[in-house]
């Protein structure tokens, strides 16, 4: 059989065309073994092969492009097959659209839409199957509502002649809107549009927007032809979402112990059909167990990339009726646990643990041996057995911290093979960890299937890095760099940057399998949940990098980056002195004005004066890490932190940093160099002239090298889920994250307090673009109330310049301010609107918190933040306020959403 690909797009002069399929002859999926396309036309490309006779039942194929620089755009249509049994010519000649990864007609092609969103709206229409055509029409049309269907008219008689009255009407089949034609006895070149129909009333409704669609008929009988018409033109921007925000620790229900649990879930659904909400937004779920402590409260330091936490376990659901008296024991310290104001970490995990142990006793032996535990092992055993060798292994050294472990410090595989069977010693303990795995694993599909019968679909989070003392650093620490840190640049909310302490991505390392690790965490995380939010999508530009040795943000980097040499300086007439550029600049001035009294103190014990009378921190003393390890075997005390406080700001009181490159030597910018005393006791001929390098270093000379490495890893990222993908892109933003978000189809995140446009104060809902999420606060944030009450003045400006309010703000957010700023959000043209659930309430004088600080959930300033914020109701009693709950489905419903 030959195929001949003919594919209609608009290239630029030194673009390639590429395809690659499941066959030999395309390349077996292998970007590098794709066929090339021929320039045929402005608009047309073709290539044509010939299959061998192994190939059988069908092919499916995809496009990329190539620019001239090399960078790979792969085109957004996943769902192109072939059917040879459909088939009986030799040849089949195939007319493609190229379909723009961008296009957001894409998303609803995506899994949300397709099994929740769009599932009702679905109408089966099947056309008798025809034995012979040259021709198959497919076209896409995802928005259609109940009853319609899309048909078919043209400018000969297999087309009726552009009669409504008799149109031609096409199936569905998967994705497309199909009909085969027979055009043997028709002129060559036809003119045709797609249209809508109401077949219930068999009632023509419209054409497609724009002008006629044509094809060259070109018959020969010997040949089939395919058309993919790509999308019908039709208004496919009117679809709009809204959604809940609430980590699940936050939930509170009367059947949850301490903490918010996954079968409360099933709760919010009933909560969220009734009040017209389809998404439930929530954080990270994944085993956060380190250290025991409340310090496992941060949902974005998980021990495993895959594993669920044992704290959202539902008790009762795993004891059953039968070993319910078991939890007997237990009703007067849930009912305390149930009743605290927060969530009380330590002691619900202990609680837990306890009853867990007690239920694996008496349960494990049958779980584990049930076909649907088998089946579960299997599927997962590529995480779940290193995951429980792990906790087996932490437990036993009471520590996380694997490199310091008397045994299996460095992972073997064969090692860890032993340990962890069924016949080790210790194989009881370790399965567990399998057991509860097992049964949190039912307990979320439960809540997710549950959400789905309900129209409402489900949103992960994925973190941007991984716990550096966790199982995945364990297993596979070549894919991460254990060297550097994870953190942000300093901004409005920290001026020393952040630091959270995660490994890097050794991203070199994880294209050699084709991202195999994100594939498959993709693929587990596709099981719970239809979208997701990606954590930091800047870190897929480039990250904010910290040397393993700083405790603050202040002293990282963007990595890669373009550095600048040695020439570059001399050009602006800058001879680089290492010791005064790249290391800590220390007067007796700057030690009287950071330390004041203490500066003498300071000076004997951390510094050393050189022969040149030049101040120097002592070895021992000369990283953050070193002085914080120092001052943490010593008392705390007001001056000690003064003193460790002090100390830092003189290791980061630095202009530059040094790489090599190619035995070179080259540097990079520390940020905010004018806020430091080394820079300001320059000359103002070298500040100037430091200056241009500076601003050229972060805002213009790595927009192109940053826009090379996303692509080189979010398209295959993309295209290894069919889940919806939403990016925070929050932060010191470069300028080809919007270009490349957009270009990618993935969904941008819009916070009125924090616009991406440095010239405005706030951002406008209504200026959202549709591939985007709007919302009002975070979980990183504070809520609407609480902002509210922040800074009076920007309020004032707030209230008057957005939302159109005359006069003086009011000093409290009152709940008509905060129904306001909701419904500003819902008019949005966005596709989804997002509210934490504490916005929602705040509409409402009688549900919301008295204290609205007390609403918040992270404080991103607080590196030891302890994550319990609580609803302060339970969602049986929300789901039963009807006067607060039919008001906001009438604000949603009126919103158009």
């Amino acid at each position: 059989m030959v195929i001949e690909f003919r594919v209609r797009i608009k290239t630029k002069f030194g673009e390639n065309l590429f395809i690659t399929g499941n066959c030999d002859e395309l390349g077996n999926n292998k970007e590098a073994k794709a066929l090339p396309l021929s320039y045929v036309s402005e608009d047309t490309w073709i290539a044509k092969i010939e299959l061998n006779n192994s190939i059988t039942k069908s092919i499916h194929y995809s496009y990329f492009l190539k620019t001239n620089e090399n960078e790979v755009i792969w085109g957004g249509e996943t769902n192109r097959r072939i059917n040879f049994k459909e088939f009986s010519t030799k040849l089949i000649q195939v007319i493609d659209c190229w379909n723009d990864a961008g296009s957001f007609e894409n998303a609803f092609y995506t899994t949300p839409f397709q099994k929740v969103l769009l599932k009702k709206y679905n109408t089966i229409f099947k056309n008798p199957s025809v034995r012979q055509f040259t021709h198959r029409f497919q076209i896409k049309a995802a928005l259609l509502k109940q009853g319609e269907i899309i048909c078919l008219l043209g400018d000969c008689k297999s087309l009726r002649n552009w009669d409504t009255k008799k149109p031609v009407l096409l199936s569905k089949k998967n994705d497309w809107w199909t009909v085969d034609l027979d055009f043997s006895e028709e002129k060559n070149i036809i003119h045709y549009k797609y249209g809508v129909y109401y077949i219930q009333d068999q009632n023509f409704l419209h054409f497609e927007s724009g002008e006629n669609r044509e094809i060259n008929l070109d018959f020969d009988k010997n040949k089939t032809v395919i058309v993919n018409d790509g999308f019908a033109r039709l208004p496919n921007s009117i679809w709009k979402g809204t959604g809940v925000s609430i980590p699940v620790f936050s939930l509170r229900s009367k059947k949850s112990l301490g903490i918010g649990e996954f079968q409360d879930i099933k709760l919010l659904v009933d909560w969220a059909k009734k009040t017209g909400l389809n998404l439930i937004q929530i954080l990270p779920v994944n085993d956060t167990t380190a250290t025991n402590t409340w310090v496992d409260s941060y949902p974005y330091s998980a021990i495993s990339a895959f594993a669920l936490n044992p704290v959202y376990m539902n008790l009762d659901k795993v004891a059953g009726k039968k070993h319910k008296t078991l939890l007997n024991n237990f009703k007067k310290k849930k009912k305390q646990l149930n009743e605290k104001t927060v969530v009380d970490y330590e002691q619900v995990v202990q609680l837990k643990t306890e009853v867990l142990t007690g239920l694996y006793k008496l349960m494990g032996h049958d779980c584990l041996n049930s076909h649907e535990f088998i089946s579960f092992f299997k599927k997962n055993s590529h995480w779940l057995e290193s995951y429980a060798a792990f906790c087996f292994l932490r437990d036993k050294y009471k520590t996380s911290h694997f490199e310091s472990w008397k045994t299996h410090a460095v992972y073997k595989k064969s090692k860890i093979s032993k340990l962890i069977s069924p016949a080790s010693k210790n194989y009881t303990e370790i399965a567990f960890h399998y057991f509860i795995q097992y049964y949190l694993h039912l307990q979320l599909l439960e809540a997710s299937s549950y959400a789905h019968k309900n129209g409402i679909i489900l949103k992960g989070d994925i973190p941007i890095g991984i716990y550096r003392f966790g199982c995945d650093a364990w297993v596979e620490p070549e894919l991460y760099n254990m060297n550097q840190q994870a953190g942000a640049p300093p901004d409005d909310f920290t001026e020393i940057g952040q630091n959270w302490g995660f490994p890097t991505y050794n991203w070199k390392k994880m294209q050699e399998d084709d991202f195999s690790w994100w594939r498959k965490r993709f693929e587990q995380m596709s099981s719970y949940f239809d979208t997701f939010r990606i954590d930091h999508i800047l870190g897929f530009f480039r990250i904010w990098s910290i040397p393993v040795d700083a405790v603050q943000g202040i002293l990282g980097r963007f990595y890669p980056a373009m550095p600048i040499s040695t020439t570059e300086f001399a050009y602006k007439g800058i001879e680089i002195d290492f010791d005064r550029y790249c290391k800590p600049f220390i007067t007796e001035s700057i030690l009287k004005e950071i330390f004041g009294t203490l500066s003498e103190k300071v000076k004997s014990t951390f510094l050393t004066i050189e022969s040149s009378g030049k101040l120097k921190l002592k070895p021992c003393f000369s990283s953050q890490l070193m002085v914080e390890e120092y001052f943490a075997l010593l008392k705390t005390s007001a001056e000690n932190e003064l003193i460790k406080s002090g100390l830092f700001t003189i290791i980061s009181n630095v202009i530059l940093f040094e790489e090599s490159v190619n035995d070179e030597q080259h540097f990079h910018f520390r940020i905010s160099i004018v806020k430091t005393s080394s820079f300001n006791q320059l000359d103002n001929a070298v500040k100037n002239n430091l200056l241009d390098l500076y601003n050229d270093y972060f805002y213009r000379r790595q927009d192109a090298f940053w826009k090379k490495e996303a692509m080189h890893k979010l398209p295959y990222l993309k295209r290894a889920t069919n889940m919806l993908i939403c990016g925070e892109d929050l932060g010191m933003v470069p300028h080809c994250v919007p270009e490349v978000m957009k270009d990618l189809g993935l969904l941008s995140l819009e916070i009125q307090r924090m616009p991406k446009n440095p010239q405005t104060e706030f951002f406008h809902p209504k200026d959202a673009s549709y591939l985007s999420v709007v919302t009002p606060s975070t979980h990183d944030m504070s809520t609407i109330r609480a902002w509210w009450e922040e800074d009076k003045n920007l309020t004032q400006r707030f209230y008057n310049d957005i939302l159109q309010f005359d006069g003086e703000a009011p000093a409290y957010c009152e709940p008509t301010i905060n129904k306001a700023i909701v419904k500003q959000h819902l008019e949005s043209p966005s596709m989804f609107c997002i509210f934490q659930l504490q916005d929602i309430m705040g509409s409402s004088e009688k549900l919301r918190r008295e204290i609205p600080q007390e609403e918040r959930i992270n404080n991103p300033a607080n590196a030891k933040h302890y994550w319990q914020y609580r609803m302060h109701l339970n969602l049986e009693e929300l789901i039963k306020e009807d006067e607060f709950n039919n008001e906001l489905l009438s604000c949603i419903s009126e919103s158009g959403r």
